[in-house]
């Protein structure tokens, strides 16, 4: 109620184009309150000065937001807008926070920017919204740090926009509707594919379709990336999947290197390079045995020869053992 009279006291008002919305008492506490909830230390003085009122009205507002936080948001007994001695200023402490903090917003900047997912214009949109998140006197700071890699990002070939077509995709496979497009295989060759679509994956610059044909007798899921489907049709034919058989993105993901499908297999291979590396790597390896030479044996369960390919390219610090399919 109490906030919802601020709104309408700024924004609804006939005469709202004669308010001077800086000395509007509404105004100030819309403001206080965002700046908090962006994690901002606000320091009393400086509010005095920016709104031109005095340090009692300040300490007016600030008891005011404590009470409202506390009535809708937090238990009364917990003091949610603190004071922090050393700098002199009140900051807000969430326990879930509707904005990033700086740290995270900064570092979801370098991960995109490393991924090369997007293309300049798609990047440029997350990279702006996630800035805006950092705090205003900290957003030079971030600015800086990823100006660089910013300046010099080099998006990949296709230079396809993915977001709608993810969304899409993403609809599909939560209302379980069977998808026919056109695939532009890596010859260059184009062929037209209806399948059940039921998961979008990330990996190596690449996001990528999980699907299964069709075809009644085939239960080996296909891959396809995204920036080479075009012409998507979604039917209204659904398809269904019983809940004990739905796909499990994450044992799938555990299971694939570089999006190359095949049966499902266990590997067994002797290893004497990095052990934490090739743990990271592979999530469904395990070490089966230590041997006094630092060599260690692993096994670990894929799908198809994308595991082959890593390991080969480790060269004589693996030597392979075993392979069974499953």
């Amino acid at each position: 109620m109490w906030w919802s009279i601020i709104v309408h006291h700024i924004f609804l008002r006939g005469d709202k184009m004669s308010v001077n919305y800086k000395t509007n008492k509404g105004y100030r506490l819309l403001n206080i309150y965002k700046r908090l909830n962006k994690g901002e230390l606000i320091k009393k003085e400086e509010l005095a000065n920016d709104f031109n009122v005095s340090l009692k009205t300040i300490q007016r507002d600030i008891e005011e937001l404590r009470c409202f936080i506390g009535e809708n948001e937090f238990s009364e007994s917990e003091d949610i807008i603190k004071y922090n001695k050393s700098k002199n200023g009140y900051y807000l402490v969430q326990l879930q926070r509707e904005w990033l903090t700086n740290e995270e917003a900064l570092a979801m900047c370098k991960i995109l920017l490393e991924s090369r997912a997007f293309n300049k214009k798609e990047i440029s949109s997350l990279i702006e919204k996630l800035i805006a998140q950092i705090s205003p006197g900290d957003r030079e700071v971030a600015k800086n740090i990823i100006n660089n890699e910013y300046r010099n990002y080099v998006p990949l070939k296709h230079e396809k926009e993915l977001f709608s077509v993810i969304w899409t995709l993403s609809e599909c496979i939560t209302n379980q509707n069977k998808i026919t497009f056109t695939y532009t295989r890596q010859d260059k060759n184009k062929k037209e594919k209806t399948v059940k679509p039921v998961a979008i994956m990330f990996s190596e610059f690449y996001f990528y379709l999980i699907a299964f044909s069709v075809e009644p007798e085939t239960n080996v899921p296909v891959v396809f990336r995204i920036d080479r489907i075009e012409n998507l049709k979604i039917s209204k034919e659904k398809f269904i999947v019983p809940y004990k058989d739905k796909f499990k993105d994450g044992e799938f993901r555990k299971r694939i290197q570089f999006m190359y499908m095949g049966e499902l297999k266990k590997v067994v291979f002797e290893y004497s390079g990095i052990v934490e590396a090739i743990l990271d790597k592979l999530p469904t390896a395990e070490i089966i045995e230590n041997y006094e030479n630092g060599t260690v044996l692993i096994k670990a369960e894929c799908y198809g020869d994308g595991i082959n390919m890593w390991l080969n390219s480790q060269g004589d610090k693996v030597k392979i053992i075993e392979e069974v399919k499953l």
